[in-house]
């Protein structure tokens, strides 16, 4: 009887884990072409079917595309030409940011905006920008206490200003600092998840190849659902390479039509206590209680019938 009971918990437990996984895994991808770039870039007529550049970009085929080089007052940027109009999306991008000395500047960002290529004071595209910027900031202005690199989220409104001063102080919706990502030993990977109006995610992997670092996670957060997606550096007195190696952007769904992000990401995030670090996790609600449950009235049932059988079997050998 014990042993029975025991298979049976084991079967149970391995369904308990399929389920998990499932759950996990619900959401899927579809490659989106017209977001993504890779080498060499250009097609046969030196141009980018679905990526306009301009400014100081240079593109080396086989390298890289380099929105700005080690001069000073430059400013580069890549931007898609048809919008970003996926519901929910994920936009892994490979870039280096690099050069020589100890003083140097001003950094790069990623852009999804409702408008497109204009060129301005904010890491080389305009100000009072509709929608989002991620600023991957290497100039420490006015920000006491934070480390640099800092990476960092805003949606603008059209109408506010960043706060260049205080290197977004006053913009920031979230971020986290960023040390050894300059002159790393090896390309700096981005992963930004977007799921419409419920929660903007983005890990970075710089520390050690393979290892994903939450940077922030940031929940109730609406985009424009028409929107462009584009990259861009800029250099002032003082200079930086700053290059794009790599951008895939995928379509996210759900085949069950539900997703495990919202309200969880909620209850989790505190903007100023997990600022830089992972959220904590959420129990799981009242599946993972239920199953919990069942596995202790399980195993308290277990150990009586063990306990029964041990005690009739002592019974017997008097």
């Amino acid at each position: 009887m014990l042993l029975s009971l025991q298979r049976g918990l084991s079967l149970l437990l391995a369904a308990w884990v399929s389920f998990a996984y499932a759950q996990e895994s619900d959401v899927k991808s579809i490659p989106l072409r017209t977001h993504s770039l890779a080498q060499p870039y250009l097609d046969s007529d030196l141009q980018s079917r679905w990526f306009d550049f301009g400014g100081s970009t240079v593109i080396r085929a086989d390298q890289y595309i380099r929105l700005t080089g080690s001069h000073p007052s430059e400013a580069g940027w890549l931007y898609s030409r048809v919008p970003l109009t996926a519901t929910n999306w994920e936009v892994e991008f490979e870039f280096k940011i690099h050069g020589s000395g100890t003083l140097f500047g001003d950094g790069m960002a990623m852009w999804v905006t409702k408008s497109r290529a204009e060129e301005g004071p904010v890491f080389g595209m305009r100000d009072e920008f509709e929608g989002l910027g991620i600023f991957f900031d290497t100039y420490k202005n006015n920000r006491p206490g934070v480390v640099f690199p800092y990476v960092m989220a805003m949606v603008g409104d059209g109408k506010t200003k960043y706060d260049q001063g205080n290197d977004g102080k006053a913009n920031e919706l979230a971020g986290c600092s960023a040390r050894g990502m300059r002159n790393a030993d090896f390309p700096t990977r981005a992963k930004v998840t977007y799921f419409q109006d419920k929660e903007l995610t983005m890990d970075l992997m710089y520390k050690n190849e393979d290892e994903w670092t939450r940077c922030f996670q940031i929940p109730d957060i609406k985009l424009p659902s028409v929107s462009y997606l584009g990259f861009s550096a800029e250099t002032g007195e003082l200079s930086d390479k700053h290059d794009i190696i790599s951008i895939d952007t995928k379509n996210l769904y759900s085949p069950s039509g539900q997703t495990s992000t919202g309200s969880a990401a909620k209850k989790d995030y505190n903007r100023n206590k997990y600022r830089g670090t992972t959220p904590p996790k959420e129990s799981g609600g009242w599946f993972w209680f239920f199953m919990k449950f069942i596995i202790f009235g399980l195993s308290v049932t277990g150990a009586y019938v063990g306990f029964t059988i041990y005690r009739s079997r002592r019974r017997d050998r008097f």
